[in-house]
């Protein structure tokens, strides 16, 4: 029966529940099964022998996952990739191998002290980790390496869907604070031939991101600078985008980096914000779940959260800008354009 069909308390229980699945796809997915079922069914006996673990036993998580239909099982204790196995495959499109291993990795022992955030307001992940999630990953470079490539695999389809939708033929240079590696600037300069750009992230991401700009061929255009976006940004940008950058942060912070934004621009400028707009109401729909699952997980994770349409506003307005329109996308966000506010441009001598 599905979910919906199962009486009240069985319902809730798989709910309560979920944890086995999640836990079993991260096993999956660090062991690599799909990638080595990429060719064909193979016997639990030999998917052991490849990854080095005890044989019933991984059984017996691989039968876990065949009831949910991440593989199926076949005769002979063979298994076999489903389309939902596929996606667990190391570098293929539509890949959330890399999400597997951040959020039911990491982001899931945050998580399991949610509670601490209930109380306190703070991040459960300095609590359960000892540091706040940016400082871990500079200490940790394969969290780094993952997290990195997790967002890059959410981003494809984002960039895509902003560089397809918003006229960027307007502006001449675009900076891109927390530009992260660079994939959505990637996709603008691409669709944009005559466009340059800046990405703008902490020094180790820079260098990152300038080793793969040059690679995808738009390093002409394109050049990635190191810094603290709560101290400064780059001048010069007739545009300042930021994708999913200010959920991370609470609103002084968050009004801190878009005012550093307003002193870095021309009054002609814009800023564009490309995240999810938080519902005003929230109901059962795939859309409503997304966006408060992502609101309490930035709770967990950053202290930050999702912001609904009016606390947008607020946060343009506390910096110098006015929300002029939001324009939805193919993808699972929004492009949020401000321009600099009549009433306030004082903020730029600040």
């Amino acid at each position: 029966m599905a979910t919906q069909e199962l009486p009240p308390p069985m319902a809730l229980f798989q709910m309560v529940t979920g944890y086995y699945i999640s836990r079993a796809i991260y096993v999956a997915a660090t062991l690599g099964i799909a990638d080595l079922l990429a060719h064909g069914s193979q016997p639990s006996s030999a998917l052991a022998k490849a990854t080095g673990t005890h044989a019933e036993s991984l059984t017996r998580v691989l039968r876990l996952l065949a009831s949910v239909g991440v593989f199926t099982e076949q005769e002979d204790r063979c298994f076999a990739l489903t389309p939902l196995g596929e996606c667990l495959r190391t570098g293929v499109p539509g890949s959330m191998r890399s999400a597997a291993l951040l959020f039911a990795g990491i982001t899931q022992e945050a998580w399991r002290d949610v509670l601490y955030s209930v109380r306190t307001g703070a991040p459960a992940f300095n609590h359960v980790f000892g540091m706040d999630s940016f400082s871990y990953m500079a200490r940790h470079p394969e969290e780094a390496a993952n997290f990195d490539a997790a967002m890059a695999d959410f981003t494809k389809g984002i960039a895509i869907a902003v560089a397809a939708t918003y006229d960027f033929s307007q502006f001449g240079t675009i900076v891109d604070v927390g530009g992260g590696n660079g994939i959505l600037l990637e996709a603008i300069l691409k669709a944009h031939p005559s466009l340059r750009g800046v990405l703008f992230d902490m020094p180790h991401v820079a260098d990152r991101a300038q080793q793969r700009i040059e690679a995808v061929g738009v390093g002409e255009r394109c050049k990635a600078v190191g810094g603290d976006f709560f101290l400064e940004v780059p001048s010069g940008g007739d545009a300042y985008i930021l994708k999913h950058v200010i959920h991370d942060w609470d609103d002084a912070r968050a009004v801190t980096i878009l005012r550093n934004c307003h002193r870095a621009m021309d009054p002609q400028g814009k800023l564009l914000i490309v995240e999810g707009i938080y519902p005003s109401r929230i109901d059962q729909s795939d859309a409503s779940r997304g966006a408060a699952s992502n609101d309490v997980n930035m709770l967990v994770c950053t202290g930050g959260r999702q912001r609904s349409e009016a606390e947008f506003r607020s946060l343009y307005d506390a910096a110098g800008f006015k929300l002029t329109r939001i324009i939805p996308t193919q993808a699972s966000a929004s492009v949020i354009e401000g321009i600099w506010s009549p009433k306030d441009e004082s903020l730029r001598g600040r």
